[in-house]
């Protein structure tokens, strides 16, 4: 299950009242540091990026792949482990903004952990040490370490036992 907060809106879609919640300019310079980051085939300054412009919690040797989207809004509430790859095209999300609210959730990615290109990981989840998640997924709901997952629902495929080995 996602772990998000729900906060209620009046009046137009919650998309319209966006900068009630976020400074412009946060957005601006998070999409101008992103966009860079998104193009950059190096490894170290995407993180150092992340890390430092961005506020994201990025571990030791954890690689973006190329066109990685992470939130523009609140990219400060993704966490990621050390040595994960996050595949191309891939999207990360912290907030929903919809009709009548919105929603903020962090992320939280484990340690090792393999992200196939073009998912999408949605607020509130969190996914566990070595986990695999399979191209074209929509991560919907949290993720058990070792879980090999995949689809669109999200459904379990394999887990690995205890010796790391998948079932």
């Amino acid at each position: 299950m996602r772990k998000v907060e729900r906060y209620p809106v009046k009046g137009p879609n919650a998309l319209w009242q966006l900068y009630r919640t976020v400074s412009p300019w946060k957005g601006v310079k998070n999409f101008i540091f992103i966009q860079i980051s998104r193009y950059c085939p190096i490894l170290p300054m995407k993180n150092w990026i992340y890390r430092r412009i961005l506020g994201m919690k990025v571990g030791e040797h954890t690689a973006f792949g190329l066109m990685v989207m992470v939130d523009v809004f609140f990219p400060e509430m993704i966490k990621i482990g050390q040595n994960t790859v996050i595949g191309y095209n891939t999207t990360i999300l912290a907030h929903e903004y919809l009709i009548r609210e919105y929603r903020l959730g962090e992320v939280h990615i484990g340690d090792e952990v393999m992200i196939g290109a073009n998912t999408t990981i949605l607020p509130g989840v969190t996914i566990g040490d070595g986990a695999v998640v399979a191209a074209g997924s929509v991560v919907h709901k949290n993720v058990a370490p070792g879980a090999f997952v995949g689809g669109n629902p999200l459904r379990e495929i394999k887990r690995k036992s205890p010796e790391g080995v998948y079932e």
